[in-house]
């Protein structure tokens, strides 16, 4: 097989009878059970009415997408992209924050319950099996499907056999090719003749994702740090009045250490008024008033 510059997979959803035995080959291959395989079939089976029936399967697996989502929104870069392809992830850095889950638009990352965060966070997703493409194999779900509906290859001669697939036989295929554009690109390329919305497959534009999400949060950040430092000179100018108001309050006028609260013979709805000795001061203030307030006496 000759160098490969850009490793992509593609699938004809005309050829899959179904088998899956893509999900045994890779469960095989990467020794890991088949409730945890690293691919899935999706789509809506048989559809239509005897004897006009036809088949609309999908075998799911990572896109592995030109412009990853899940790398984008991984705080700890557990995913890397491979310039030739491939998307990646180290289980080793990962810390189970499961925020590629929500970032994926395809919904392909798994987090292993059973397996959690306390024996190590685990994401599970195809890894294109690189023991094989950089050794001159085909990934183990290629070489096993027994119709050709998978195919492995260059992404650029791929998607020239597409379209001259569709050219030729036009009748049968919708005239796309997923992936080609969606999300900016993806390794991953897709020939049906059902509607790619009954494959599981999203409605996505061509401008990626993660580039929209990055320069909303390259604006947000400076903005919330802007508001931040604010915040912070508005607490500290707080705190040093509050500091201010504590050190007037402990040189107050010496005829203020006379005060007194003398008990009344009559209860009253409002707090004990300080009263000043006759000569030394002027009209004190009612706690919770002023002198000349509404309430206030005047003392001669």
């Amino acid at each position: 097989m000759t160098e490969i510059k850009h490793h992509a997979y593609l699938f004809d959803a005309t050829r899959c009878i179904d088998c899956r035995a893509c999900m045994v080959a890779c469960s095989v291959e990467n020794n890991i059970e088949m409730d945890k395989t690293r691919i899935w079939v999706a789509g809506v089976g048989v559809k239509g009415t005897y004897p006009e029936l036809e088949r609309g399967t999908m075998v799911y697996h990572c896109m592995h997408c030109d412009h990853p989502d899940c790398m984008s929104a991984c705080p700890v870069g557990a995913y890397t992209k491979a310039e030739d392809g491939p998307v990646t992830y180290n289980p080793d850095l990962c810390i189970g924050c499961r925020y590629c889950m929500n970032a994926c638009p395809f919904g392909v990352p798994h987090f292993d319950y059973d397996k959690g965060i306390i024996e190590g966070a685990f994401i599970d997703k195809c890894t294109f099996c690189p023991q094989r493409i950089y050794n001159g194999q085909e990934p183990a779900c290629v070489q096993t499907c027994p119709t050709d509906a998978l195919e492995y290859g260059e992404r650029d001669e791929l998607i020239k056999i597409v379209h001259e697939r569709i050219a030729a036989h036009p009748e049968r295929y919708i005239d796309h090719v997923y992936g080609e554009h969606e999300n900016g690109g993806t390794s991953y390329l897709i020939l049906s003749h059902v509607p790619f919305s009954e494959l599981g497959l999203p409605e996505l534009p061509e401008t990626p994702i993660n580039e929209v999400s990055e320069k909303v949060m390259a604006m947000t950040i400076p903005f919330a740090l802007g508001w931040g430092a604010v915040l912070t000179a508005v607490t500290a100018g707080v705190a040093a009045y509050d500091k201010k108001k504590d050190v007037r309050k402990t040189t107050l006028p010496h005829h203020f250490d006379k005060l007194s609260t003398p008990p009344s013979p009559h209860p009253s709805p409002l707090p004990y008024r300080a009263h000043v000795p006759k000569g030394e001061g002027t009209t004190p203030f009612p706690i919770g008033g002023r002198a000349g307030d509404e309430g206030a006496e005047t003392h001669k």
